[in-house]
């Protein structure tokens, strides 16, 4: 159960701070839980790929707040202005 709710937290901050890098300002509590947690799949296949390991919580969010960077950047790219 703690498992769940720690991986909610951290992606809730994961999506929120990607939020204040690429956009700035956060999309709300439900939209940044769900960029945290496709963030954390998302940097968990880059840094994965990279050969790089994360372990803990700091790693865990590094990686997840890598993710949906990535993801936001990947988003704008379609995005009309």
């Amino acid at each position: 159960m703690l498992s769940w709710i720690l991986f909610i937290v951290i992606g809730i901050v994961a999506g929120f701070l990607a939020g204040q890098v690429m956009k700035g300002r956060g999309f709300g509590l439900i939209l940044n839980l769900i960029l945290g947690v496709v963030g954390s799949v998302i940097g968990g296949w880059i840094f994965s790929y990279l050969g790089i390991t994360t372990t803990g919580i700091i790693g865990s969010l590094i990686c997840a707040f890598v993710g949906a960077v990535v993801l936001l950047f990947i988003v704008s790219l379609f995005k009309k202005k």
